[in-house]
Parts: C-alpha cells; structure tokens; sequence
C-alpha cells in the first residue's frame, strides 16, 4: 500500500453507515467540561463511552491472529477519553532478516521501521505530511506566511528550476492539495523500487531541487497527483519564513502545547526536515492531533491551529478520483453530503499509520502497522467501518 492510500474507493455505504450512526448518536461532547490530555488521557471502560465492547474485542482478535496483516497498535478515543487500546508485537528482525543494507530508507531496517531505534516511537510515513499542513497553518495564523494565494516559487530563489510559465503560477494551495502540475509518480513501482519518483527523491542529497527538476505537466492547481516531493517543498517553505526547520517549529508551536516530548524526525541528507514521511510518534500523541482537529484548533483554552485552517484542511477541496476519496490540505476526506461538509478524514501513511477522526461522533482512530510486504493489509475503509461498528450511542 503506498505512503498516499492506492485505492481508498470509499463506497456508498460506508458513506450511509456514516450518516445513520451519526444520526442516533451523540454530536457533541459529554457534558462537563472538556479534558485535555496534556500530560496523559484519561481511560474509561466502552460502555462508558458509548462503545460496543463486543465489537472492540471482535476487531482486537482479528488483528492479533493477522487477518489485516502486520498491525503494531490500535486505540480508539471517544469524548476525549481513551475507550480501548491494544498492542501487538511482531519479530520485525527475523522478518526483515536479509532485505538489504541498513538505512533511514531501507523500509526493511528494524532499527529504523517501523518502530525508531527500537524505542516505541512509531513511524508514520505520510501522517507527517498532515503535520506539517498544521504547521503551515499556523505559519500563516502568525503572519509569517501571508496565505495559500501566495506564489511559491519566490520563495526557491536559491535553487534552479526549468523555465515554464506554468511552474510560474504555482501557488501555496496547489502544493497543499496535491495538484502541482508537477510530472510525478509514486504508484507504479514500489517505495522499493527506484522507477518510483519518491524512491528517487530520497537517494538523492538534495531533495527540493530534485523536485524542482521535475517538469511540468499540467496547469497547477486543476490535476490531483499524489506527490511527496511538494511536501518537502513545504518543509523549505517552513524553514524560508519561519527561520526554523519544520521539526523545531512543530516542537515550539505544536508539540509542546498538547504536551508531545518524545518524537524523532528524520532530516534529508542536507538537514532539512523530512515532512513528507519522516515523522515518529507513539500513538496516544499522534491522537493528540486529532483530538486538536475535533476541537477546531483549540487546546486547553489555546487557538493552536486557526479554527479556518482545520476547516478547510480537512474538507474536499479536491477529487483524488484515482483514489477514490476527496483531499484538502494534506488530508484525506473519506466521505461527505457535499462539497463543503465532510462526515470522516484521516492522515494515512504508507504501512499501515492511520489517523481517523469522526467529528459527528466525537471519535479518534489510531492504527499503527508496517505492511509494506503482506496483501493481507488493512484498508482504510475497513479500519472505519470497524470502528462505526463499535459505536452505539
């Protein structure tokens, strides 16, 4: 399965399962005041919470014989309360034995996939890549940068790039929603393989003027095209107008609010961040970022991220129709009753990291895995409709 999901094809009847669960369950939060799991979250049985202990236990079983493949971790979170968490453990050694020699990008090195120097921080793959849509955001709420208008190219005065008047016009947007322009292809040869355009990026030393290399081959903003390199132009972008370096600017002004110490972050070999897939976290933090999303941005009393920017992040601003889903800004909307409202996103990374948030049912959904080997993996849809199935009241 690729860092962007290859075929989320999210049929219609998840889309109504969505709507009839949402329709006879609750819609905002339990009453009293919010909790923020700053330091830690807060536990409390299923039922509690509204959720089916039977289908949770249904759901843990599947994933521990290995019906879904290789899957590390699984947490469900309801009105900001963590209602059922499990791990797995796998002998990545002896299945990665004889893969290739070791490295940051070998997805077969244990000491780097999918858990961080055997620490249990967990790769995330493209999850990163909706991180650093937040830190953009927030970028723009302080004003360093103007807005998703702004022209791009301006910005890589220091690189060379192939004239051609529609590179010219890319904007901000056009990076965020995946629609470049840029030629690009990250699905017809694995991550593995290095006919895969990302796959190419990476063995080079300097990743954005390997992006910028790249010509063009539509107008921007008009073709979704799945595309890592844009990502990592948006690291230089953070690193331009902030002075920081995207992983440093997240630690300042995202992490350290919602109270995340513990991560690693992999840089490119000329030091800049990998936003595009280098992001480490455990899972009950990764959760913190959807809990953020769920409250428009706020935490603890704090606009972390603009309430307009989480808006307009996760809804469909743009047909991924190889994909069967719509995109926003670094997220990917699985289903929705019109162009402007949305009933479920996700971050999703390659192997397996998802992200899931239901804000009609004030639901997160965490689960981590590394099937980058096995077709038993477990699709996105799949790991949703589990989840409604568990959901009761």
């Amino acid at each position: 399965m690729p860092r962007g999901p290859r075929a989320l094809a999210v049929r219609s009847l998840l889309a109504c399962t969505l709507l009839m669960v949402a329709s006879v369950c609750v819609t905002a939060r339990t009453g009293g005041a919010v909790s923020w799991p700053t330091r830690d979250w807060p536990g409390a049985s299923p039922e509690a919470l509204g959720l089916d202990a039977t289908a949770l236990e249904a759901l843990d079983k599947d994933l521990a014989a290995g019906k879904y493949g290789y899957i590390d971790s699984l947490l469900v979170i309801r009105h900001g309360r963590i209602g059922y968490e499990r791990h797995y453990g796998h002998d990545y050694d002896s299945l990665f034995a004889g893969k290739g020699p070791a490295g940051l990008y070998n997805y077969y090195d244990p000491a780097w996939h999918p858990f961080y120097q055997r620490t249990p921080l967990h790769t995330l793959q493209s999850v990163s890549k909706s991180v650093t849509s937040a830190l953009i955001g927030i970028a723009i709420g302080r004003g360093e940068i103007a807005d998703v208008n702004v022209k791009v190219l301006p910005y890589f005065s220091a690189f060379r790039a192939a004239p051609d008047e529609r590179r010219d016009r890319l904007r901000l947007w056009d990076v965020l929603t995946m629609t470049t322009g840029i030629r690009w292809d990250e699905f017809t040869a694995t991550y593995t393989d290095q006919k895969n355009n990302c796959a190419q990026m990476e063995a080079t030393d300097d990743w954005v003027q390997y992006v910028l290399d790249q010509p063009m081959a539509a107008e921007p903003g008009t073709v979704f095209v799945y595309n890592s390199g844009a990502t990592e132009l948006l690291s230089y972008l953070i690193r331009k107008t902030t002075g920081k370096n995207a992983d440093d600017y997240a630690n300042e002004h995202l992490f350290r609010p919602l109270g995340i110490s513990k991560y690693a972050w992999k840089h490119t070999p000329l030091g800049l961040a990998d936003t595009e897939g280098g992001l480490y976290l455990q899972p009950r933090d990764l959760a913190k970022l959807g809990y953020l999303y769920l409250h428009d941005g706020v935490w603890d009393g704090r606009q972390i991220v603009p309430a307009t920017w989480v808006h307009q992040s996760t809804r469909w601003s743009i047909d991924a129709e190889s994909h069967g889903a719509g995109y926003g800004y670094q997220w990917w909307v699985l289903s929705r009753q019109s162009d402007s409202t949305y009933e479920a996103y996700a971050a999703i990374g390659y192997g397996g990291q998802y992200l899931i948030v239901i804000p009609q049912l004030d639901t997160i959904a965490v689960f981590t895995a590394w099937n980058i080997y096995d077709e038993r993996a477990l699709d996105v849809r799949v790991a949703l409709e589990r989840v409604l199935a568990a959901v009761r009241h």
